[in-house]
């Protein structure tokens, strides 16, 4: 795989591992594949230059961090993870964004990649706080942070700007102290 390196954290059958510039021609293949899957809820960039801009993102600020899941037996990416709004000092929280592409949605790929994201987040970022903020009606995306152990916190109006307009979201977390016991 492009990209590849060290896993920052494995599973029984994924690895995380950081986003790179050189994952461009796998993760933008893998984006075509799942626009079905993806749409209206989430799109992720399918052109090269779009995957350059988003990659830089993640990869050059300090306030994201970007994640893909992999298979460990060779099947490349499963899915993308990403941290944003990182906030350090009293705060230390980020908002997850996530992705599964076609070829491994209801597989448990992502379930098992966001458990090792977030371990990661809370032991190695130092992070006590992470949000999810999911339109309402994308089932499967609830239903991930269900099984990862978030709890529905809230409901946010006109939240964030996706496909042309303003999307209602409800606000999902999870906290270190949750993890741990």
């Amino acid at each position: 795989m492009p990209g590849t390196t060290a896993y920052l954290a494995e599973g029984p059958r994924t690895g995380i591992r950081p986003i790179t510039r050189e994952d461009v021609a796998e993760f933008t293949a893998r984006v075509r594949e799942s626009k079905a899957l993806h749409q209206p809820w989430l799109f992720p960039p399918g052109a090269p230059a779009a995957y350059a801009s988003y990659a830089g993102r993640l990869i050059d600020d300090p306030t994201k961090a970007g994640f893909l899941v992999c298979e460990k037996d060779g099947g490349g990416i499963a899915g993308f993870i990403n941290i944003n709004n990182i906030v350090e000092g009293g705060f230390l929280c980020g908002a997850l964004g996530y992705g599964a592409f076609a070829h491994a949605a209801g597989r448990g790929l992502m379930s098992e990649g966001l458990g090792l994201v977030v371990r990661y987040a809370f032991d190695t970022l130092g992070l006590h706080r992470l949000e999810i903020n999911v339109q309402p009606d994308n089932a499967a995306s609830i239903a991930l942070a269900r099984r990862c152990g978030f709890r529905l916190e809230g409901f946010s109006p006109d939240f964030l700007f996706i496909d042309g307009a303003w999307r209602d979201h409800e606000r999902w977390a999870l906290t270190a102290d949750m993890v741990r016991t």
